[in-house]
């Protein structure tokens, strides 16, 4: 079978690539390992990820999308080409039409990146949509109707808060605090309290395993093992999820401070169609435990974490491509 169309949600921390009639086809880390001096490509996504701070001198290892665009130019378009060969096949005839999530707040020279890169990497047409429509898709929400639906779409680099009506964005922010700032705090807060370094691989899996958004009584705790930095020899800590409440909060206020932003100057008819239907939730670190409370109780609007969440805006690029030539006309003709 020849694929002439492909999705790909290009994320900081992982991208997904979608197929029609075959679903989410590869779901990787965005890390790409190269050998110097002669910048090879050794590795891409998991296999990538798998040598990240284990490599010697001669291996570097990147993360060419920071805050959810790109920051290596030549390693985004390596890592592309890479997801794109693989999702269509070495005999695939036809240089495919690809649909790239960007977020809301791209400036010109990083659509242009973006849009360059993906020609470079094999395809034929790009079309780059911004997250916020299409997690909105890919949760289920009528963008097209003239009601007010509010998403908060967050990942691994950017939140991303819009208010959709009729199809287009009507206020929105984009917030560079996510997933990878709450695992940044989390290893300053081990580092701070228990003299223990810890890698950002720790910090994630404390984040996914006990992180909560609020503090409980009937806290959960992990064993977790790093280098004490008096000694220098490794040490193994308990931690709970109230310590990691804690350690993440000032990114979460910072959330709710962005929603409330676009709470400010959306119109108030919208602004009443949300607060009856409550906000969506979407993107992997949405998945953080009593996150949708948190913002209940911050700013006295219910909120939802949207089904499959992390899969919300690569569910979003298989609506378009299902009925790409409509969206040609409408959606994608937009910047």
């Amino acid at each position: 079978m020849f694929i002439r169309k492909i999705g790909i949600d290009l994320g900081t921390t992982n991208t997904l690539v979608f197929l029609p009639d075959r679903g989410i086809v590869i779901n990787e880390p965005t890390v790409v390992a190269l050998r110097k001096p002669d910048n090879a490509v050794l590795a891409v996504g998991t296999e990538a990820k798998e040598m990240v701070g284990r490599t010697p001198d001669d291996i570097v290892t990147y993360k060419p999308l920071k805050d959810g665009v790109i920051a290596e130019y030549y390693v985004t378009q390596a890592m592309l080409h890479y997801f794109i060969s693989k999702s269509i096949g070495s005999f695939n005839v036809f240089r495919p039409e690809v649909v790239i999530s960007v977020p809301a707040g791209i400036t010109s020279t990083e659509y242009r990146a973006v849009m360059n890169a993906a020609k470079e990497a094999g395809a034929k047409d790009v079309y780059l949509v911004k997250e916020p429509l299409l997690a909105s898709l890919g949760a289920g929400i009528p963008i097209h109707s003239s009601e007010g639906n509010m998403i908060v779409n967050i990942g691994g680099g950017t939140t991303e808060v819009a208010v959709i009506s009729l199809g287009g964005i009507v206020a929105w922010a984009s917030l560079r605090v996510a997933g990878n700032r709450f695992d940044q705090s989390i290893m300053e807060y081990v580092k701070k309290k228990y003299g223990l370094a810890i890698g950002e691989g720790t910090a994630e899996n404390i984040k996914i395993n006990i992180g909560t958004a609020i503090p409980n009584r009937a806290k959960t705790e992990m064993k977790i093992r790093g280098r004490d930095l008096s000694s220098g020899l490794p040490k193994d800590l308990n931690i709970n999820s109230n310590e990691v409440a804690e350690a993440i909060n000032s990114h979460l206020v910072d959330i709710v401070n962005s929603i409330q932003s676009v709470f400010n100057v959306t119109p108030p008819e919208l602004a009443a169609d949300i607060m009856e239907k409550g906000i969506i939730l979407s993107g992997g670190s949405s998945q953080l435990r009593d996150l949708d409370e948190f913002l209940k109780r911050s700013l006295g609007v219910s909120a939802y974490v949207a089904e499959e969440p992390i899969f919300c805006v690569a569910k979003g690029t298989a609506t378009i491509l299902n009925h790409l030539e409509i969206y040609k006309r409408t959606l994608l003709n937009r910047r």
